[in-house]
């Protein structure tokens, strides 16, 4: 990377973290430098969240449901979510879902047993459609101890579903700008983690107004908008 990288006319991350990573990495700062976030979001996307979803937990008149999404891996955190989750439960009935499989698997029922949870904890494997579960979900957490841009938090957000995240390197702070579109909370915490959420269950204003601003959020993470950028760079590169 150290020799070869820096004879490209530009080099390209997917969030200004990644791009941070790579100036220590190939120990030089430069021009050439350029954040160009994932094409994530589309019609196709907005198309899926409207499916019908067949699940018990998600018809109406039942608790919230707690929403995560992720290899079943040490990056995602997940035992910390169930920790998390075990909390919530004291003050507010809900159910956790998490999308995914993994090596982890096993580790994470066990757990769940032992916080006597497992009966709130569906665990369904890879779906080929996670979009009808965020459109439905009534927050979604990312309780990542790192990420290189955290694809899942802008899909949350397109579907509308109110959005709880590490504040993690490097991706979530930079999407949510701050906390502006969303909750961050300290990484591998589970009792900031599990307040996050609270916040968000317990206040229905709050969930309409993260609602709304995550959707116009996901906006700049649109599939128009990386191809626009990325014309934008091919022709400053010709010119």
């Amino acid at each position: 990377m150290r020799p070869l990288y820096p004879k490209a006319d530009f080099i390209v991350g997917v969030s200004q973290g990644v791009v941070d990573d790579l100036k220590k990495v190939l120990r030089f700062d430069s021009e050439k430098f350029r954040v160009i976030y994932n094409p994530i979001v589309d019609e196709a996307l907005l198309k899926k969240a409207e499916e019908p979803l067949d699940h018990p937990w998600f018809q109406e008149g039942e608790p919230p449901v707690i929403l995560a999404a992720g290899r079943l891996h040490i990056q995602k955190d997940f035992p910390t979510l169930l920790r998390a989750f075990a909390l919530v439960g004291k003050k507010i009935p809900s159910r956790l879902v998490i999308l995914g499989e993994g090596e982890k698997r096993k580790e994470l029922e066990n757990l769940a047993q032992e916080l006597g949870i497992r009966e709130y904890l569906d665990l369904p494997g890879f779906v080929e459609n996670p979009y009808k579960y965020m459109k439905r979900a009534t927050v979604f957490v990312l309780s990542s101890q790192w990420e290189g841009f955290g694809n899942v938090l802008v899909e949350a957000m397109a579907c509308g579903c109110p959005v709880v995240a590490t504040d993690c390197p490097s991706g979530p702070r930079e999407i949510l700008a701050g906390g502006e579109y969303g909750i961050l909370v300290p990484p591998k915490d589970p009792e900031k983690l599990a307040q996050g959420i609270l916040q968000v269950l317990e206040n229905p204003d709050l969930q309409r107004e993260l609602s709304e601003r995550g959707k116009q959020r996901a906006l700049d993470f649109t599939v128009e908008k990386a191809v626009e950028e990325y014309i934008r760079l091919v022709e400053e590169c010709v010119a």
